[in-house]
């Protein structure tokens, strides 16, 4: 897409002022790519991608980058599972013939230990020592920015997912930015896809409760935003408010007034001072809604602090934290109606396109094999592996890198995430899927079962205004009387 471009996605009509860069993304992908000097640079790399795409063998290896440990673990909780479930599958199983040939599959497994650094290094490995033949990955910028940059400078597709977009698109290629209306301004990479959503899709899911419960307790309408000095935090400092305020005037809303909470340091304890920021909020009203960006840790310490302090804002919408059962046990109680995003859920009409499954048995599957209760980021780490074989029943030779990365860009199915195409003029770039997310809000979960298990608390569909396939389950209620 050129520069003038204006992608026609659920952004393109709205007119984002001071959208910030992608700058955080960007310094990702350049940091990975100048620790492949330790391996002899990018000429090695792709030294080492041509020789193994030049083998005979009958086997296609396919690396995966995975935060098996550190602070992004949870992410990949379900990775055995799912790993194990996508080898059972028929084409991962009997093997796959392409252009005439049959082909087996081995599938790699390397931690990225939740640090870009390691995530840059592994990748490494995989194309130097492993010889793999595609790359997935997924689980934050940390983890999939760096593995695209080095896959997009060795030639070895790769696809990625749980990565706001924009971020992505500045990280894999550092000429790649925003334009003032949200779009993808530059050139797609050659080998990397990926599929997730963005910052307005953030809004679009978080706006439309954040309006309801306004309406029914005529709250003030004035938001907090607690966001860090990291990658993350400082992307949706300079994303949020100006996204919200285009989304707000175009859809004839009334306006928000936005109150910084300011850059405070990561694993920071005390959070007194910003909380009396929200409490004071702006023009004589306190703060009634919030949105963040922040480590779990942190909003662990900062909620319980403010619940402390008496700052109870009417609706929490949450980025980053609140994923995961982990985080919602720690706190207890004040998890209650505590709102996020959902991308994945076990009552969404999808299913496998690997061998049927629906989400509603995968999820139970995961829980009866684990004793755990599900969690989102197990259907996109599947849908990883469904991406690849969509893509290798169009090409004729699985070995022909840039083949397979084209034909990447060009899947469009409807799999476990539900419908991703990759090549949609309503998308921000070719190569971009978007998902579009529900809204989901912690509560009590006796009465909702999952493969006949339950839980004390649980996830619930509270609102699908971007996604009215998937139903709701449960009423909207304000996180605070």
């Amino acid at each position: 897409m050129s520069g003038e471009e204006n992608a026609p996605g659920s952004s393109g009509d709205y007119m984002i002022p001071g959208w910030g860069s992608v700058e955080f993304g960007r310094r990702l992908g350049l940091k990975a790519l100048g620790a492949t000097a330790a391996v002899g640079g990018v000429a090695a790399l792709s030294g080492a991608s041509a020789a193994s795409a030049k083998t005979k063998s009958h086997v296609i290896k396919i690396g995966y980058v995975t935060p098996k440990t550190g602070a992004l673990a949870q992410f990949a909780a379900p990775d055995s599972y799912v790993i194990a479930q996508v080898k059972k599958s028929h084409f991962f199983k009997k093997g796959m013939t392409i252009g005439g040939t049959k082909y087996k599959f081995e599938i790699i497994v390397k931690d990225s230990q939740s640090n870009p650094s390691i995530a840059g290094q592994v990748t490494q490995q995989l194309i130097q020592a492993s010889g793999v033949d595609i790359v997935v990955t997924s689980s934050a910028p940390e983890t999939t920015i760096p593995v695209s940059a080095v896959c997009e400078a060795a030639g070895i597709p790769c696809v990625s997912t749980v990565c706001p977009w924009e971020a992505w698109w500045g990280g894999v290629s550092s000429s790649n930015s925003i334009g003032s209306h949200g779009q993808a301004v530059g050139t797609p990479p050659k080998y990397c896809s990926m599929f997730f959503f963005g910052v307005p899709e953030f809004v679009e899911c978080f706006l439309p409760m954040w309006n309801r419960v306004q309406k029914t307790t005529n709250a003030n309408r004035v938001y907090a935003g607690m966001f860090p000095n990291d990658s993350d935090g400082n992307a949706f400092r300079a994303a949020w408010p100006p996204t919200l305020d285009a989304i707000t005037s175009a859809t004839g809303g009334q306006p928000w007034t936005f109150v910084d909470g300011g850059a405070y340091t990561d694993l920071s304890t005390d959070y007194s001072t910003m909380i009396q920021t929200f409490k004071t909020g702006a023009g004589g009203k306190s703060c009634d809604f919030f949105v963040n960006a922040p480590l779990p840790p942190d909003f662990n310490t900062f909620w319980k602090q403010a619940s402390q302090q008496n700052w109870n804002p009417k609706l929490a919408t949450v980025a980053k934290v609140m994923l995961f059962p982990a985080d919602v046990y720690a706190l207890g109680a004040l998890s209650n109606n505590v709102a996020t995003d959902c991308w994945f859920a076990p009552n969404a009409p999808y299913h496998s396109s690997l061998d049927g499954t629906k989400a509603s048995a995968f999820a139970a599957g995961y829980q009866a094999r684990t004793g755990q209760q599900w969690v989102q980021s197990m259907g996109s780490t599947y849908s990883l592996f469904e991406v690849v074989i969509e893509a290798l029943k169009h090409v004729k030779n699985p070995k022909d890198r840039l083949s397979v990365a084209n034909a990447m860009k060009n899947v469009n199915y409807t799999g476990m995430c539900g419908p991703l195409n990759f090549h949609s003029k309503a998308g921000p770039a070719k190569g971009i899927a978007t998902i579009k997310p529900v809204g989901i809000q912690w509560k009590p979960g006796s009465k909702q079962l999952v493969g006949g298990k339950k839980f004390a608390w649980s996830p619930w569909i509270v609102d699908n205004t971007l996604n009215k396939h998937i139903p709701l389950q449960a009423t909207l209620e304000p996180t605070n009387a």
